[in-house]
């Protein structure tokens, strides 16, 4: 089985990795020749410090390499899918298309397997989603996640090609649900890290997580995903992660919001793009996303951590 992965970053090379000690053939695709080079010499990535990349991991900056293959993994950043999309669409009719990032589109207004559906329509668009950390896949530790696909035949298929011993996929056929726990969980980790960021302790972050939850609940709800999705690996198994553990970017990137401290510009943080389309999203549904919106308005400078954390608190009382 020859499996082609669009983006060299940390959890594509890692599936990568795990792919090919299970025995597939995997052609990964990195934009950058010279890091090419330099994977191609010394057998690892700096993005996953550590960990050597197998015999049956070729890595390549041409994407005939990957366009070859007949199921793609496409593990680049998800406000990047849609131009990349446009861009190779004619080469990637008829495939099993794989979304391995997570996010809503701030132009598509839609998750990465419905950004394939609708710019490469002929494609078998799925999206692979879950409670993971790059690291841990590539070293072996015991994953889960769930692999979405509205086909069940093509998502049975995709859930036999990219299980392992150690990377066990869970199937549905609910890709709202499961692009919309991945997004929003990105959303609900920076506010943890901004809560404990900002010295409002554990039981505040415990709280949020399971306020942060509803919400997810109620969006997904209204644009008619399961509940049982959201309960699952997908919804709730990716929240409890990312909002606990610094090795999420996004509960790193709440942290220094919350401790008023700098943060790399150069790390992808995929929640605060995604904050600010559910803020639109909110308005344009008439949905009620508290965190969401006070998510976007702190990425974007509009309120500090005192005065967003008043919006909250200061809410009219309800029942839960």
């Amino acid at each position: 089985m020859n499996i082609g992965i669009i983006g060299a970053g940390a959890f594509g090379t890692a599936l990568g990795v795990a792919l090919a000690l299970d025995g597939k053939d995997v052609q990964l695709w990195a934009r950058d020749p010279s890091a090419v080079t330099q994977m191609q010499k010394m057998r690892t990535n700096p993005r996953l410090a550590g960990v050597m990349l197998p015999e049956k991991v070729s890595v390549s900056a041409n994407l005939d390499t990957v366009f070859g293959c007949d199921t793609l993994l496409i593990a680049i950043p998800a406000q990047t899918l849609a131009p990349f999309l446009k861009e190779h669409g004619t080469r990637l009719g008829g495939k099993a298309l794989v979304a391995c990032c997570k996010g809503i589109d701030l132009h598509q207004m839609t998750g990465p397997a419905s950004t394939i559906k609708a710019i490469v329509p002929d494609a078998q668009a799925a999206i692979l989603t879950g409670p993971s950390f790059a690291a841990d896949i590539a070293i072996g530790l015991p994953t889960a996640l769930t692999i979405a696909c509205a086909d069940d035949t093509i998502g049975a298929m995709l859930q036999q090609v990219l299980s392992t011993p150690t990377l066990r996929l869970y199937r549905t056929t609910d890709i709202i649900g499961a692009e919309l726990g991945g997004a929003l969980k990105n959303v609900m980790a920076i506010a943890s890290g901004v809560t404990i960021g900002a010295g409002l302790g554990d039981s505040a972050r415990a709280a949020l997580i399971s306020r942060g939850f509803a919400e997810m609940q109620r969006l997904a709800g209204h644009l008619g995903a399961r509940a049982d999705t959201l309960a699952g690996l997908s919804g709730l198994g990716d929240l409890v992660l990312t909002c606990t553990s610094e090795q999420s970017r996004n509960y790193r990137y709440g942290l220094a919001l919350g401790a008023g401290q700098d943060f790399d510009t150069g790390t992808t943080v995929e929640g605060a793009a995604t904050a600010r389309a559910l803020q639109q999203l909110a308005l344009d549904l008439d949905i009620d996303l508290p965190i969401c919106t006070v998510v976007a308005e702190l990425t974007k400078g509009q309120k500090d951590v005192k005065t967003a954390l008043h919006a909250l608190l200061s809410r009219p009382l309800k029942e839960e």
